[in-house]
């Protein structure tokens, strides 16, 4: 869904990139920075009500999400840390997110509807973290899983426009039908990357003749 924006944006971060690098900031710690303000924000003023400023700034940095990745690049240090980096930050900053919500919900326990948003909203934050392990978990055994229905950013700013806007009136139950949706599309994204590695590791054994089930990663844990 956001794909054209995140384009337009690269084009428009090409400039500050060149700027950030010039005064020797590095893309790493673009991506640390963003992390911390998007975490301190989404567990401090998430929770407490300040829900139109809180969802403004968490949806501003969603959207510079991009530059770190532009710098790298034309710093010419694009690579697998890089690339590590950013994804495991992503996942903490996500469940921050998620987990400000469903605090919400809980020092709100009046809202109608409100445990209904509070499951809602954690189920986001569990599955929110399943589908990206499917993803890595299907690469470290040949297999790729890039199936799915909403991506990150996606995900993130359908939850945070109705959040953001109960300050001025939007209804808490649009945020709570929001959630649900959100956490069944992730429920059908796990499904359907289990499914598609199923497939191929099935589809390996009948051209290799080779088990997935042997081997040094067979029921290892993360």
């Amino acid at each position: 869904m956001l794909r054209g924006l995140r384009s337009f944006m690269t084009r428009l971060f090409t400039p500050l990139a060149r700027l950030l690098l010039a005064l020797r900031v590095s893309p790493d710690a673009v991506t640390i920075a963003g992390t911390v303000v998007v975490t301190v924000v989404a567990l401090t003023l998430l929770p407490t009500g300040h829900t139109l400023v809180g969802g403004l700034l968490i949806g501003f940095f969603v959207l510079f999400d991009s530059l770190d990745g532009v710098m790298a690049r034309q710093a010419g240090r694009s690579g697998p840390w890089g690339a590590f980096l950013d994804s495991t930050l992503d996942r903490l900053s996500d469940g921050a997110v998620f987990a400000g919500i469903t605090l919400w919900f809980v020092v709100h326990p009046d809202e109608h509807h409100g445990l209904w948003g509070t499951a809602a909203a954690l189920a986001c934050l569990v599955l929110g973290s399943v589908v990206p392990y499917a993803r890595a978990r299907a690469e470290s055994v040949g297999a790729t899983a890039q199936v799915g229905i909403a991506e990150r950013a996606d995900r993130l700013l359908l939850a945070l426009v109705p959040f953001t806007f109960m300050q001025v009136g939007l209804p808490v139950v649009v945020l709570e039908v929001v959630l649900t949706l959100l956490a069944l599309a992730s429920l059908v994204t796990v499904f359907q990357r289990i499914a598609t590695v199923r497939a191929q590791l099935t589809r390996q054994v009948v051209e290799t003749g080779t088990d997935p089930h042997e081997g040094p990663l067979a029921g290892q844990g993360a």
